[in-house]
């Protein structure tokens, strides 16, 4: 079981403003999921959240490019902080791009609209592994400063820092860009595993020290997210990405750490081995029967299928109750949706999905 440290009492007026133990997030229902503790109601948050479904966030982001905002930290800030205020969440996620850390040191890199991350030169050999140079906090001075800025606005909201997990982003730095089969991945995961586990390696030393630098700012859990993970089959996951992800996981402390990945059905298992406290789920397995693969010790998080959002109201309230039933055999649960919210998304059906999901016992 993960210890979260607490500081003596004498000590905490000597840490700064800004950090969580400076606020009394004792009683926030998210942490206490987290940590598998008895809470008030069943806390709430939702993976992009804070996105297209959202006016106000079209307006903040006009004209700027994604990477660019990433970088402000007034903007991060503001458009963390939309849907806390629209929705009354449980939780912020840190607004970002799980590619930040790689333009962060050098990787030549944009988000295109529409595509997603695209890379100008992919890594396919021992050169390219070189060139990643290791992340340091210098290197994301804007991350800190949103960071403390935002933990200072939300209180006693705690807020989610984050990262992609080192097959995810090694994914779009060989195959330059999203891919359906991830082909070029694999095909150095199998027939280069030498190579594979060195770029493993070095993305795994940046993933770890872009989670350290939001820690170490103030925020008050971390989720790594392995998107594409699900391509894997269990024993190739076991050989291939389990280590680099336990290393990670070992190596973040004093928070909530939460695992997440899409298709992962048949990983859950591992995923709960490489060290999370929390496993999130997709919208494909049941949470009680999640509950079982996953084992004790462990709480869930999940899993209402985003599209169900753009059904009417009485199928949506169907279908999280049924969640929250599931849920209940789980150590402990956060609620979320088994993906990101989709930009189609109305936000009457999140502002009406987190009351409900609050007052629902």
């Amino acid at each position: 079981m993960h210890i979260f440290p607490t500081p003596r009492a004498d000590s905490v007026t000597d840490l700064p403003a800004w950090h969580p133990w400076r606020v009394n997030l004792a009683d926030s229902a998210f942490l206490r999921a987290c940590r598998r503790q008895p809470v008030p109601h069943t806390p709430v948050w939702y993976m992009r959240q804070a996105g297209r479904s959202l006016p106000e966030y079209m307006k903040a982001r006009e004209g700027v490019p994604m990477l660019t905002a990433c970088e402000t930290p007034d903007m991060v800030v503001e458009i963390t902080l939309q849907p806390v205020r629209r929705y009354g969440v449980d939780a912020a996620i840190f607004f970002s791009d799980i590619v930040v850390p790689l333009k962060a040191i050098g990787v030549d890199l944009d988000i295109k609209p529409g595509v997603g991350p695209v890379v100008a030169d992919p890594i396919r050999d021992a050169r390219g592994i070189d060139a990643l140079r290791p992340l340091e906090p210098g290197d994301v001075p804007y991350v800190t400063e949103a960071v403390r800025a935002l933990v200072g606005e939300l209180g006693g909201t705690p807020l989610i820092g984050f990262a992609g997990a080192p097959f995810t982003l090694g994914s779009y730095l060989i195959e330059g860009g999203p891919s359906k089969n991830h082909d070029r991945t694999k095909a150095m995961m199998y027939g280069e595993p030498a190579l594979w586990h060195a770029l493993m390696e070095r993305l795994t030393d940046i993933v770890l020290e872009h989670l350290r630098v939001q820690v170490a700012a103030g925020a008050s859990a971390v989720q790594l997210f392995d998107s594409w993970v699900g391509a894997v089959a269990p024993d190739d996951y076991r050989e291939f990405i389990l280590p680099h992800t336990r290393r990670i996981f070992e190596g973040v402390e004093g928070v909530p750490r939460i695992h997440f990945g899409v298709g992962t059905g048949e990983l859950l298992g591992l995923l709960g081995e490489a060290g999370a406290d929390v496993v999130g789920v997709d919208w494909r397995v049941p949470l009680d029967e999640a509950a079982r693969r996953v084992g004790p010790g462990k709480a869930l998080q999940g899993n209402l299928d985003p599209a169900v959002l753009l059904a009417p109201w009485e199928v949506v309230e169907r279908k999280a109750r049924e969640v929250l039933r599931r849920g209940r055999e789980a150590e402990g649960h956060v609620f979320n949706l088994g993906h990101g919210v989709l930009p189609s998304t109305d936000p009457d059906q999140l502002k009406r999905l987190t009351d409900l999901v609050h007052e629902a016992h």
